[in-house]
């Protein structure tokens, strides 16, 4: 019979890591990133909160402002979304806002202390004058010192150049989910169709914002798959928007069983590891997650957040929640990074 003192460096013996990342060309193997998924709670957020104290200030959260300044009437069938014009979700069709508007609210999300100000259009894919329109938004964003991000839906030739000649930041183009799960959710354009805009993005020098949806239905190793993707891409998105899925009547997956939410967090540190310079930002979704499971997130390497009442068309924390929640973690809004 072992003595006390064996039962207790039993006890405490470390498990098996998780498996390295598979080498040659695929950094990360989908079987690697699913065995982190499957650590114990408390290894994987000792781990990912380590990688996280080696590349940022743990104590920091990035501020961000997402404006939707072309709203509704998308030709696209994205299950989750209720801009979607096929589906009646209540959402009415809008024009693209004037720069004065734009000018305005951008003035406001800096004052509330937001460093970047991003702006979504719904379009499947924007025309030449749509993305000339959208220049003179960011140069009007640019002005005022922040970082700008845009989200227009697929690029094509010439216009990221536009787009980086205007001084935009960060182009937004998510991934959504696993590959092998994408066709259950969106018909209407193909995984390489994304991956082929943010190619462009990336050759005119344009950092990448790119994420995903979890709690679409999918399994944890579908999960995994998407991390893979985007760990995989070269170099890794400087900003990887990680979203729970937002319900809304009247789209497919408006009756969609909830993810676990601690399944959330898992998703966030496993990102950490994986993506470890990356901005991992806690997105739509997080008006349901209430503060606890807000704060595992920033133990989990979240440091992001999108700041401000509303998410394109849905809702999102108020602003003073936001602040009063760093406040009682004792935790502080990061400097913008202008360039």
């Amino acid at each position: 019979m072992s003595t006390p003192a064996e039962q207790v460096v039993t006890l405490h013996r470390p498990r098996p890591a998780a498996p390295a990342p598979a080498s040659g060309e695929q950094r990360w193997s989908v079987d690697a990133i699913e065995a982190l998924f499957n650590l114990p709670f408390p290894e994987l957020m000792h781990r990912a909160q380590t990688v996280h104290r080696e590349n940022f200030d743990p104590t920091l959260v990035e501020f961000a402002t997402l404006l939707s300044i072309k709203t509704g009437g998308c030709a696209e069938d994205c299950g989750y979304c209720p801009q979607a014009a096929r589906y009646d979700t209540g959402v009415e069709a809008s024009k693209l806002m004037e720069p004065a508007e734009v000018l305005a609210a951008a003035q406001r999300a800096k004052d509330a202390g937001a460093t970047r100000f991003c702006m979504g259009a719904a379009w499947r894919s924007p025309k030449d004058r749509d993305v000339e329109k959208v220049a003179e938004l960011i140069r009007t964003v640019k002005s005022l010192g922040l970082e700008s991000c845009a989200t227009l839906g697929m690029l094509e030739e010439g216009h990221a150049q536009t787009l980086q000649e205007a001084g935009l930041d960060y182009y937004n183009h998510n991934l959504d989910t696993a590959p092998d799960f994408y066709g259950d959710i969106i018909t209407t354009r193909d995984y390489q169709d994304r991956l082929d805009t943010l190619a462009r993005v990336r050759k005119v020098g344009v950092k990448v914002c790119c994420g995903g949806i979890v709690g679409l239905g999918e399994t944890r190793r579908q999960r995994a798959g998407l991390v893979a993707e985007l760990a995989n891409l070269t170099p890794h998105p400087e900003s990887v928007p990680i979203n729970n899925l937002v319900k809304v009547e009247g789209t497919p997956l408006a009756d969609q069983v909830d993810l676990d939410p601690f399944e959330f967090v898992r998703t966030i540190a496993v990102a950490r590891i994986t993506m470890p310079t990356a901005r991992v930002r806690l997105s739509a979704g997080r008006q349901q997650m209430g503060d606890g499971i807000q704060a595992l997130c920033f133990l989990a390497g979240a440091n992001s957040i999108f700041y401000g009442d509303k998410l394109l068309t849905t809702g999102n924390p108020d602003t003073d929640a936001d602040v009063q929640l760093l406040e009682r973690l004792g935790m502080n809004r990061a400097a913008p990074q202008v360039r």
